[in-house]
């Protein structure tokens, strides 16, 4: 951990914070700071983005095993190999599919490197054990030698072997880019797909997936046993399901529905917002909603959304980027959604800056699940652009905000200081299509300010405030870097490998039938 360069450069960054926050009110597809007038890099910006990808590559290279082709879930900052976590996950190994594509399409190694690197992880996933009736993965596994993990290298703690929907699913999203990306590889990467069935996740009951499920019995009194797709037997699902419709796991729901696996009007059984007419019973969460009901493939729909600083957001769970930002990697949402996620995608990047420039004054932006400078592993976000009501929180001092729910409880003033705000620069990242000069500037000024980067690219946090540094490199994180750069250089090559065909659709005519309740955009 080493403190940061230069000065919080507060009052430089107060002054810029109006234009940067304007930018955001329109999507473009180019880094504006580093581009032409048509939104398309410049010779300037390209090579900007280029050394950004350079370096972000490198720590895959370092975190993954040249053996097996499995990436480690994180690295130290010099990327020793000595200093790899020891264990991985099917998300990681997505990850690693994808940024090897991207590594190809952006000129980093040669087209036979990357079907070289790419077809032995292949080999290797389609040897780790798995869930046989569902097809799906593990959470753990040695990268190693791919054993399945039962207890964690780094502290020894058992593991109770968990099959996760939201990891599954960006497995799924690596092996279907590799497919489409690789034809040399499609059958292989196919082969493991078209085994893994999310419909196993899926609860008709109430139109959602559950979060996942053990195949022994966790001693969970939480969980609930049971079987959605015919297994021979029963598992033991998670006692919650994904009820939140604008987080990460909507990832496998698109690939379930795309797959037929799932019925279509699943899209519409999350919520937007909890509805706003149901007296108290949703008074735990962030604050009351303004919206109307809507219907769709006869699924009733509350149309909510969540005021923040002057924006109606349809908010994620916990308040993070990565909830918000991560499937738009992949899937071109605000495209296929120009009533829905075209204005809501521009408004969180926004409600993001907000926070981090004006509200919490931290002079820097970008709350995302990452590392902590102190420790450990953390979620960040913005309290307030989420559901739950604790949220997840900006600073190291959890700081937030009891808002009022109107008829329910009165609330709490709001706060007037915050304390060690951590950014994480994958954030930036994830917002570059959606604000590219403030992402770009951002970056730019957590670089310049603190010992923020390494020979891997960004370490993964920061401390703004006491200027810890978080230098550590990980699989996942790096994995959401390479994508927006991949899809900023290339021309959304990510987007189009992942998205055409089955995704479009049967995916695509769901987004376009939704208006949001922001479909007006910002209040005035």
């Amino acid at each position: 951990m080493r403190a940061r360069r230069t000065p919080i450069r507060l009052l430089a960054a107060a002054a810029a914070t109006s234009a940067a926050v304007a930018l955001t009110a329109a999507p473009s597809l180019g880094p504006a700071s580093a581009s032409g007038g048509d939104g398309r890099a410049s010779a300037t910006g390209d090579r900007l983005l280029r050394q950004y990808a350079a370096d972000t590559w490198r720590s895959f290279e370092a975190m993954t095993v040249k053996k097996t082709g499995l990436p480690d879930d994180n690295i130290g900052g010099d990327l020793d190999p000595a200093s790899r976590g020891g264990f991985t996950s099917p998300t990681n190994i997505g990850a690693y599919l994808w940024s090897t594509v991207t590594a190809r399409d952006v000129g980093l190694i040669t087209a036979r490197e990357a079907r070289k690197r790419m077809s032995t992880t292949l080999e290797t996933v389609a040897g780790l054990e798995k869930h046989e009736p569902s097809g799906m993965f593990y959470n753990w596994y040695s990268p190693v030698t791919g054993e399945k993990l039962t207890a964690f290298p780094t502290s020894g703690d058992p593991i109770k072997p968990f099959l996760s929907s939201v990891d599954n699913g960006w497995l799924a999203t690596g092996l279907l880019l590799t497919a489409r990306a690789e034809p040399a590889l499609a059958d292989e990467a196919d082969a493991i797909r078209s085994r893994m069935d999310f419909s196993c996740y899926y609860n008709p009951e109430v139109n959602q997936i559950r979060g996942g499920f053990w195949d022994q019995d966790p001693s969970d009194p939480a969980s609930v046993r049971g079987d959605y797709c015919g297994m021979p037997q029963d598992v033991w699902f998670t006692g919650h399901h994904y009820g939140a419709f604008n987080t990460e796991p909507r990832m496998a729901s698109y690939l379930g529905i795309a797959a037929g696996q799932i019925p279509q009007k699943h899209y519409f059984g999350t919520y937007r917002t909890f509805p706003g007419d149901a007296g108290c019973d949703w008074a735990w969460t962030e604050t009351d909603p303004d919206g109307e009901w809507g219907e769709y493939l006869g699924q009733r729909v509350f149309e909510g959304t969540l005021p923040y600083r002057g924006m109606d957001v349809v908010p994620t769970w916990g308040g993070s980027m990565f909830e918000a930002l991560m499937v738009p990697l992949f899937v071109p949402e605000e495209r296929w959604g120009p009533k829905s996620w075209a204005i809501n995608h521009p408004l969180y990047v926004r409600g993001q800056i907000e926070h981090g420039m004006n509200e919490a004054g931290y002079g820097y932006w970008g709350f995302s699940p990452s590392n902590n400078p102190a420790g450990g592993y953390r979620e960040y976000g913005v309290d307030m652009l989420g559901l739950d009501g604790p949220g997840y929180t900006s600073d190291q001092e959890r700081t937030d905000w009891e808002q009022p729910y109107e008829g329910c409880r009165e609330g709490e003033p709001a706060p007037t200081q915050y304390g060690d705000g951590v950014v994480t620069p994958h954030a930036s990242f994830l917002a570059m299509r959606y604000a590219p000069q403030a992402a770009l500037t951002n970056l730019e000024r957590i670089r310049e300010d603190f010992d923020a980067y390494g020979p891997g690219g960004f370490y993964d946090a920061v401390a703004v405030r006491s200027g810890e540094v978080s230098q550590r490199y990980l699989s996942l994180d790096q994995g959401m870097v390479m994508a927006a750069l991949g899809n900023a250089l290339t021309g959304d090559s990510l987007r189009d490998y992942v998205s055409e065909g089955a995704l479009a659709k049967r995916v695509r005519p769901l987004m376009a039938m939704e208006e949001f309740g922001n479909a007006g955009g910002a209040r005035p």
